[in-house]
């Protein structure tokens, strides 16, 4: 690939996941609005949003590329019900002062996803990931303890977002289109909910302000997947794999440095052992990705 398309790829991978990383701002912006409310919106106007941007894309060819099979919509809708858990769950906890356990959360998913395909891809664990595991898990463990519970919102985020992606790793169909399906099969009890379920003294309560952030939800969940689509036809499996940290060490900066969330001594021993473990698992991958010859 020619060292222009490389960097272009470089590029939308960083913006994503810097992209990802800031999140937690434009949910803190609206956290007077329910996280379900929040959610449905977020199901409807990315919807939509990706049915324009799938239309602009396929053009003739749009009921071409949509076209999936009866099977894979039933797929699609457990896939989609686990990742719109997922965003509810992310969405409650950046809310609710919770931003350090979503950074956890995805900290641990790489992790997670290595003890799912030993658990049903019948994959194996090498000395290194086995080492790094039981370091994850021990530290995740010390910090249940010192808290007096287990960290429910940061296991909930790795184990959703884990299985969400076991899931569509068996589905044979493309990223956006996927995800349009997921959303649009939701998007019946989407608007069921918004109109009948909702309190109207909620729905009037709402600035123009909060009406346009709600809008934006659509943009805030389909603009960075569009940089990830294209970086990830650019770039190797593992740089991605690296720079998917780039969101969660934002989120953890934001949430200790800008909104001032509780670091505790738990939380210093859960980090560092996640830190640990994610260098121990990186360490072989970036070296052979540092031998490999450059791109040119």
């Amino acid at each position: 690939m020619p060292e222009s398309e490389h960097n272009k790829g470089l590029a939308a991978g960083v913006f994503c996941f810097v992209f990802w990383g800031f999140a937690p701002i434009y949910f803190k912006l609206i956290q007077h609005v329910p996280a379900l409310t929040i959610i449905t919106h977020r199901i409807i106007w990315a919807a939509l949003l990706l049915f324009v941007f799938l239309a602009f894309r396929e053009r003739r060819h749009l009921l071409t590329a949509l076209k999936v099979s009866f099977k894979q919509l039933l797929v699609l809708l457990l896939s989609g019900s686990l990742i719109i858990g997922n965003w509810l769950i992310f969405v409650w906890a950046v809310n609710h002062g919770q931003i350090l356990s979503t950074s956890l959360g995805y900290f641990i998913n790489p992790l997670v996803n290595i003890f799912l395909g030993l658990l049903f891809l019948g994959e194996r664990l090498n000395k290194t990931q086995t080492i790094a595991l039981l370091i994850a898990a021990s530290t995740t463990i010390y910090l249940g303890i010192y808290i007096g519970e287990p960290p429910w919102i940061a296991l909930a985020l790795a184990i959703t977002f884990g299985l969400y992606g076991l899931v569509r790793k068996q589905l044979d169909v493309r990223p956006l289109v996927g995800l349009f399906w997921e959303t649009s099969l939701l998007m019946l009890p989407a608007l069921f909910y918004l109109l009948w379920l909702v309190p109207i003294e909620q729905t009037q309560s709402f600035d123009r302000m909060t009406w346009g952030l709600l809008a934006l939800s659509g943009l805030i969940t389909v603009l960075p997947l569009i940089g990830f689509n294209y970086a990830a036809k650019r770039l190797t499996l593992t740089l991605i794999g690296f720079l998917q940290y780039i969101a969660p060490t934002i989120s953890f900066l934001l949430a200790v440095l800008f909104y001032g969330e509780d670091f505790t001594f738990g939380h210093k021993i859960a980090f560092a052992g996640i830190w640990t473990a994610l260098i121990i698992i990186s360490t072989k991958p970036l070296l052979k990705m540092l031998k490999r010859k450059p791109v040119v």
